[in-house]
């Protein structure tokens, strides 16, 4: 099967810190692959690198085939993508920051897409509203929306559960599981352990900008691991959030 993701000996420093230090994996297409670590392991720059927001300082990556260093616009229209910190526009209605992602897009039937996803996340009172006025979980379930409305082939998703009630956390899983289904390709970050195992066929496991672990759920399970153990196991006594 042909990989959606190709990385090889990526390094990334800033000045005298090295984020990322040799990091080299594939992922297949149609998988749901995790990436996990504590707080400043290298997470969110090894994002921004896949998805052509930052160059790596060593090494080479592809996304669907294009090159992160020179193909960083072609890969930002290709992807999806759930920033764990980004907020849609404070100055924009929901509705209309979404027909502005559309038009960006060039989605032809954006008005049925946006009725689609307002219905799906139930916004439609709030489709009016300024996003600056929008809690914290409709400010979310906007910005899934924003990464799910060009149907991508390949999802990257930080944190993509936070500020969503259970309810939307388990609306959600059920349709990121049905994308895997059709053979689309997801890329979670994510520090909900629980729900990150029920999603993920494959896992990296970060810890210092370096790769510590890489296996399959089925692996993991097998060896009578959970994802929160093996996690634990890895990182030691860093700085982990709770999940």
């Amino acid at each position: 099967m042909m990989s959606a993701i190709e990385v090889s000996n990526i390094v990334k420093r800033f000045g005298e810190t090295t984020a990322l230090e040799g990091i080299s994996f594939q992922v297949r297409k149609g998988t749901f692959f995790g990436c996990f670590g504590p707080n400043g392991a290298g997470k969110t720059t090894l994002l921004r690198i896949l998805t052509g927001q930052l160059l790596p300082t060593l090494g080479d990556a592809t996304v669907l085939g294009m090159d992160t260093r020179t193909q960083g616009r072609e890969i930002k229209q290709a992807v999806g993508l759930v920033p764990e910190v980004e907020s849609p526009p404070s100055y924009l209605t929901a509705r209309e920051f979404l027909l502005f992602v559309g038009e960006i897009r060039g989605i032809e039937d954006i008005d049925s897409r946006i009725r689609r996803w307002l219905d799906f996340f139930d916004l439609n009172e709030a489709g009016g509203t300024l996003c600056k006025d929008l809690s914290k979980g409709m400010r979310q379930k906007i910005m899934l929306a924003a990464a799910f409305i060009h149907e991508p082939e390949l999802l990257f998703l930080d944190e993509p559960f936070i500020n969503l009630d259970p309810i939307y956390q388990r609306k959600l899983r059920d349709y990121l599981l049905g994308l895997r289904d059709e053979g689309r390709t997801i890329f979670l970050c994510s520090h909900i352990l629980e729900i990150a195992e029920r999603l993920c066929e494959e896992v990296i496991i970060l810890s210092r900008g370096r790769i510590k672990r890489q296996m399959t759920i089925a692996g993991m399970r097998s060896s009578g691991e959970s994802l929160e153990s093996l996690f634990l196991s890895c990182v030691g006594g860093e700085d982990v959030d709770s999940p």
